[in-house]
């Protein structure tokens, strides 16, 4: 069955615009043009992605994701804000709230059609499997949100989690610093490509003792080592 998104936007002529360019993708779209409707028509209709406008409304975006991701019947639906704010501690707010991609008003349809589509190939991989995965000493429980060094759990970050879920789900391949960032954050990697060191600097040095299992690929990106 083809995909469903939910655009909740205000504008009409925003609206229209994803609406008509989201079926020549070959996507089922429903509209609402208010938070709460908006938020009624996630709980019943149960869309794949979500396209929410921050400034809406009855209730306001920020509200609308902190409830998707709140419920537990819904929290997996991926939500791409789209919006008109676009400091830096508003993107840094909307991701804490639970976003997983944020993009700025005004912004070019077939950019963000190719956004779209990383959310839904990232939603896919997830759902696919949630047995944990172990490998030398660690164990990653993608549906318990929890990480284990040796037995001994470590907290990552959302970021982190998908990164090394991704890597240690398939051992020895080699990923590319684009690759990781469409995993971590949607397919905005190029300009964040930048930041991908710091994460595994970061996930290095959580998994102490065992940092060397994920490998530095030169010219490439980063792998975990084979069994």
């Amino acid at each position: 069955m083809q995909p469903v998104i939910l655009i909740i936007e205000d504008e009409s002529s925003i609206a229209d615009v994803l609406a008509w360019n989201l079926r020549q993708q070959g996507y089922g779209v429903e509209v609402e043009h208010d938070g709460r409707s908006g938020l009624n028509c996630v709980r019943t209709a149960k869309p794949d992605l979500v396209v929410l406008d921050l400034m809406l409304p009855v209730i306001d975006g920020l509200q609308v994701c902190r409830e998707i991701k709140a419920d537990k019947a819904t929290r997996h639906i991926p939500v791409l804000m789209l919006t008109a704010r676009g400091a830096e501690t508003d993107e840094i707010v909307g991701f804490n709230m639970g976003a997983d991609d944020y993009v700025t008003k005004p912004f070019r349809v077939q950019p963000l059609m190719h956004r779209i589509s990383a959310l839904l190939r990232r939603a896919d991989t997830e759902e696919s499997g949630t047995v944990p995965l172990n490998l030398h000493g660690l164990q990653i429980d993608r549906e318990n949100f929890r990480f284990e060094v040796d037995g001994v759990e470590h907290e990552l970050t959302p970021t982190e989690f998908r990164m090394l879920w991704t890597l240690m789900a398939q051992p020895g391949r080699p990923f590319s610093r684009s690759e990781l960032m469409e995993t971590a954050r949607g397919d905005d990697a190029n300009a964040l490509e930048r930041t991908i060191d710091v994460h595994i600097r970061a996930l290095r040095r959580k998994l102490g003792s065992k940092a060397n299992v994920i490998e530095t690929v030169r010219g490439v990106g980063y792998r975990i080592a084979r069994p």
